[in-house]
């Protein structure tokens, strides 16, 4: 039987396909964006024992309340005001279950979402499955900065939710409070709704601060701000995030995502509450042990013909590969993968329009020293 396809565009990501390669060759995979390492052990002895205790079942719909109440005080000590615990703060299972649920629960057939290219590959799909329209506005190709007057301009009647990323994914670019101030005035007096994908939060270096939407009382009014716990506690296969929002727009939230997951995994939630409360250090340091990570592999770099961009935060470094190939990014990161033996991420699937020439990689240093120095050997023969 032939199928009608709802997503025509949409084939297997980038990522599962870059990720098969690399195991079907040995490649060194520094691809997707997954730690190499593992959780604190804290982490995994709370998860044990939070099944030992029989919290095996199905947890409340918004999430267990200590974690929710975790996730509260958390907030208030790192961005100056506190979520409602009952009202405001939905667990989910992952961040991409969270960025479904806001397009879902607020876009409708014929509606326009802003996105800022490049950008996450799961944007996209879920507005095509809402009957809405992406609407895409370029980047900087060089610093990955917003043009704010080009998205003032992309607002129509028509647009009902803006996306923003930072700590942006694949650049590593994060907004200022500057960007946040110009958004603030360029959403005032519109019925907009903000999606913030904040999920590598903690991940900020050289002395700046997140710049947080929930920072900012006229933005957190209209926004949805999503995290993940995956991506702070090195831990991306459990699969669990949250998402901040007013009451309204929460309740609304939850109508969607008490049909598509109900709940998330709960012995994950009282093993994640026990480390917000007990064990805060670990977010509040988080920046420090990515900084080594990063500043280490940035000095290996200069051993091989890639180019580092700049890295503001996040867990990903930017490498311009035009001193070593002038082909086009797909190609060349399949080259680099079965003729060389390292995996990286094209940034081609994350625009709409890619910028004519780009020769960008993108490559996770969210590994071992032992993984980065051989991916560093195998590059620095090219």
């Amino acid at each position: 039987m032939q199928v009608e396809t709802k997503l025509p565009k949409v084939g297997t990501t980038i990522f599962t396909v870059m990720s098969q390669l690399a195991v079907e060759h040995g490649a060194v995979n520094l691809g997707q964006g997954f730690p190499d390492f593992p959780p604190p052990s804290r982490l995994v002895d709370a998860l044990t024992q939070a099944m030992q205790a029989g919290h095996n079942q199905y947890a409340p719909m918004s999430g267990i309340p200590a974690l929710r109440r975790a996730i509260a005080d958390k907030t208030e000590r790192c961005y100056g005001w506190r979520p409602h615990v009952d009202a405001e703060i939905t667990v989910t299972s992952g961040a991409t279950e969270a960025i479904f649920d806001v397009v879902h629960a607020v876009a409708h057939l014929g509606d326009e979402v802003i996105v800022l290219d490049p950008c996450y590959d799961c944007y996209e799909p879920a507005i095509d499955l809402a009957g809405a329209t992406a609407v895409h506005v370029a980047l900087d190709p060089a610093t990955f900065a917003p043009d704010w007057e080009a998205v003032r301009r992309a607002i129509t009647p028509r647009t009902r939710l803006l996306m923003i990323n930072s700590p942006h994914n694949p650049s590593g670019a994060t907004l200022g409070a500057d960007d946040l101030a110009t958004l603030e005035g360029l959403l005032r007096g519109t019925g907009i709704y903000l999606l913030s994908d904040e999920v590598y939060e903690h991940i900020v270096y050289d002395g700046a601060r997140h710049e947080s939407v929930l920072r900012y009382p006229a933005l957190r009014e209209r926004a949805f701000v999503i995290s993940s716990f995956g991506k702070t506690y090195h831990c991306t296969g459990w699969k669990v995030g949250y998402c901040i929002a007013p009451p309204a727009l929460s309740a609304e939230f939850r109508k969607v995502h008490q049909y598509n997951v109900f709940c998330t995994f709960a012995p994950a939630q009282h093993a994640f509450a026990d480390m917000l409360d007990n064990a805060p250090e670990h977010y509040q340091t988080l920046g420090e042990f990515y900084v080594e990570k990063r500043d280490r592999f940035r000095a290996q770099l200069t051993t091989t013909k890639f180019r580092p961009l700049p890295v503001p935060g996040g867990y990903f470094q930017l490498v311009d590969y035009s001193a070593v190939s002038d082909l086009p990014d797909l190609e060349f990161a399949r080259w680099l993968t079965v003729e060389h033996g390292v995996t990286g991420i094209p940034l081609s699937p994350f625009y709409a329009r890619p910028p004519a020439g780009q020769r960008l990689l993108r490559l996770c240093f969210a590994k071992s020293e032992a993984t980065m120095d051989a991916a560093i050997e195998r590059l620095a023969r090219l």
